[in-house]
């Protein structure tokens, strides 16, 4: 890795900087390192030894596409063009072009590609939350699951009904649900019984609380999903926990919560932990910003 790393220190000098470092160092690699890597292939097509980049360029594409014709006439229909907005574009380059494409001055920056992976999944595994839900043995920090623990939503309500908020039996995993907007509770049985109901129109009768932007049911997800709708692939942290759920009052149109509201609904949801004697974990994705932003001296 020390050869690597001081050829592509060489070689960002050389290119002076417009090859990102990643790309770089891939570039440096034998094939048999990047097959190695996560990332280091990603970009890389190994059939005709070329590269899929992101380039930043000066100019329109049709001007680019004239200029790499006239600098390399010989290997011009080995270069594929991918016109994006805003003066980038994707480009195939046979990897004994990729710094010589780099070094045109109508190319301000160029970049490979980036394996993209689900991100609740990712986000777990960064924020080293497997570790808490599969360790094995009696250590504390082992086989946390949320259980017998309250993980209180507030936000822009839940789509009660979604798998990842009912037991393997059908029943709410929600202990309540307050929606401020319909100025109603809605305790854990009435959810139930409107789950019971064979059509949606017959459950949003009874319970018609509703999570008209999907925010608040993503971050109930995250936070305590039980991962019933992905077979247990997509568990949020706290996935054996009960929920309280309070919708957010909105009250006018066009209209955000005011702090009011939310001051009420931190206050509920205290209330009803210490009704319930649990422990309580509150998420709140709603914010703003007060006062003035200018640094202190």
């Amino acid at each position: 890795m020390h050869r690597i790393e001081k050829k592509t220190e060489k070689r960002m000098k050389e290119n002076c900087g417009k090859i990102e470092n990643i790309l770089n160092l891939a570039l440096d690699a034998t094939r048999e390192e990047r097959e190695k890597s996560l990332n280091l292939d990603v970009g890389y097509d190994v059939a005709d030894d070329s590269w899929e980049v992101i380039v930043k360029f000066f100019g329109t594409t049709e001007e680019l596409r004239q200029k790499l014709s006239e600098r390399f006439p010989e290997e011009q229909a080995q270069i594929g063009i991918y016109n994006l907005t805003n003066e980038y574009a994707i480009l195939r380059i046979p990897q004994p072009l990729v710094e010589l494409v780099a070094s045109m001055p109508e190319i301000e920056y160029m970049e490979k590609p980036k394996r993209l992976f689900f991100s609740v999944e990712n986000g777990k595994r960064s924020s080293c939350i497997n570790p808490l839900q599969t360790g094995q043995g009696t250590s504390p920090t082992s086989n946390l699951t949320g259980k017998e623990v309250l993980v209180a939503v507030i936000d822009s309500g839940i789509d009660y009904a979604h798998p990842d908020f009912c037991n393997s039996d059908g029943t709410t995993r929600i202990a309540v649900l307050w929606d401020q907007t319909l100025d109603t509770v809605y305790e854990r049985e009435t959810i139930n019984l409107a789950l019971r109901q064979e059509s949606e129109q017959e459950r949003y009768a009874i319970c018609p609380s509703r999570d008209a932007s999907g925010h608040g049911t993503h971050v109930a997800g995250i936070a305590a999903g039980n991962g019933r709708a992905s077979n247990g692939r997509y568990r949020g942290v706290a996935y054996e926990s009960e929920l309280i759920v309070v919708k957010l009052g909105v009250p006018r149109e066009t209209s955000f919560p005011k702090t009011t509201e939310l001051m009420s609904a931190v206050d509920f949801c205290i209330a009803r932990a210490r009704q319930y004697g649990k422990p309580i974990a509150l998420n709140l994705s709603f914010g703003n910003n007060y006062g003035s932003h200018e640094p202190y001296n």
